[in-house]
């Protein structure tokens, strides 16, 4: 008998060169590849597939600011929602703070989350779509996610975000308290940058047409209600949109990034 071992090498080979060429063929920028996929192939020789999948997988982040953990609470479950989908990798990130500790404290502000890092303008470049979660001030995004966005005018000079998809979430203190127009105001933001918004619409099916429960979130997005003390924690149907939210959103980055 012969050993098939020459044949299999040759074809692990065969099968690591067509993976290369369809990963070098999307992940172009500027009309040719990016150096990070020219690394990955040129140092991966030995075809190393695990290694080439996992970087074609198609790469979410979720960039929040959170100020009693409502936002931060919805991020996770985003995050197990888009986990969900094959092939998607997802990292969920917080925007700097701006307040003085002296004054969060007399907030009784949540602590930042350690398992969700700082986020800096330029990392958003490494996302293939991006959720933003925010709670509500006077009807728009708090003025911490603003000051983020206000960052990113390198990459809005660059156009390194144009083309990518971005959805957001959102957290308000009562029902009037501006679910929508909070929504309705951060897609400037994103205009400004060529994303492209992606709703999560009434994909969630009969989970929002429910008149049983007060509950927050709309076609723009998944939202909570956090009451005037903000010691109401979000609902299980808010948990449920959220986590569908990020599982819609990550098939559509996912589709996008294929094509």
């Amino acid at each position: 008998t012969h050993s098939t071992q020459p044949a299999d090498a040759a074809q692990r080979s065969v099968q690591y060169r067509s993976l290369c060429i369809f990963f070098l063929h999307h992940s172009y920028r500027d009309n040719k590849p990016t150096r990070r996929s020219r690394a990955i192939c040129k140092t991966n020789q030995g075809g190393d597939r695990t290694l080439l999948l996992a970087a074609m997988a198609t790469k979410i982040y979720i960039v929040y600011y959170s100020t009693w953990g409502h936002v931060a609470t919805l991020a996770e479950e985003m995050k197990k929602g888009a986990e969900a989908v094959p092939g998607v990798e997802v990292n969920v990130w917080r925007v700097p703070e701006t307040l003085p500790e002296d004054v969060l404290g007399k907030m009784h502000a949540t602590p930042g989350r350690e398992d969700h890092p700082v986020i800096t303008a330029r990392q958003l470049a490494e996302a293939d779509g991006i959720l933003f979660g925010f709670p509500t001030r006077f009807g728009m995004m708090a003025a911490q996610m603003k000051a983020f966005f206000d960052s990113t005018g390198g990459l809005w000079q660059a156009q390194s975000l144009a083309g990518k998809p971005a959805g957001v979430f959102f957290a308000t203190g009562t029902q009037g308290g501006g679910q929508e127009t909070t929504a309705l105001t951060a897609v400037t933001q994103l205009t400004h940058h060529g994303m492209l918004f992606v709703p999560v619409g009434y994909t969630h099916g009969a989970g929002m047409f429910g008149m049983d429960e007060v509950k927050g979130g709309s076609p723009y997005g998944a939202g909570t209600f956090a009451g005037a003390d903000g010691s109401r924690v979000p609902s299980d149907a808010e948990l449920a949109l959220a986590a569908h939210q990020g599982k819609y959103f990550a098939g559509v980055a996912k589709k996008l990034k294929a094509v």
